[in-house]
């Protein structure tokens, strides 16, 4: 029989994830494998300003963020939102296999997984190590 799954936390509570992705299949996917992780999704959005009003309702703790999503991209998003909200970003794309540091610390972002290697990545680590501590913001 299987061992319980343990939910990622950060100072007890779940860490809770906002999938941030145009296609319906990946954001099925994602929530699945950040479930099997013990990370909570939250509602999933399809565009930046979906994504936007989610964390202005949600105040997510992580993000998992498209790159190239339609209207304004992923760097433009992440940089929006992390201006408001103290998130880890970590972000995604089938068609980037890798992100310079520069360009992730101008948008906000802790971090770049491509597409392909998300069922193998730390994203518990991720999610979990990128948080600021309680009362401090990550910038």
């Amino acid at each position: 029989m299987p061992a319980a799954m343990t939910a990622v936390t950060i100072s007890g509570m779940p860490c809770r994830i906002l999938v941030v992705d145009d296609s319906e299949s990946f954001r099925h996917t994602a929530t699945r494998l950040l479930a099997a992780r013990g990370l909570e999704s939250l509602a999933s959005a399809p565009d930046g300003e979906t994504a936007l009003a989610a964390v202005s309702a949600e105040r997510p703790d992580g993000i998992l963020l498209d790159i190239n999503l339609p209207g304004r991209d992923g760097f433009a998003v992440a940089a929006s939102i992390s201006s408001v909200c103290p998130a880890v970003i970590v972000l995604t794309s089938s068609d980037t296999d890798e992100v310079p540091s520069a360009a992730l610390k101008a948008c906000g972002a802790a971090a770049f997984v491509p597409k392909i290697e998300l069922a193998m990545a730390d994203l518990e680590g991720l999610f979990a190590n990128g948080r600021p501590e309680p009362g401090q913001e990550r910038r």
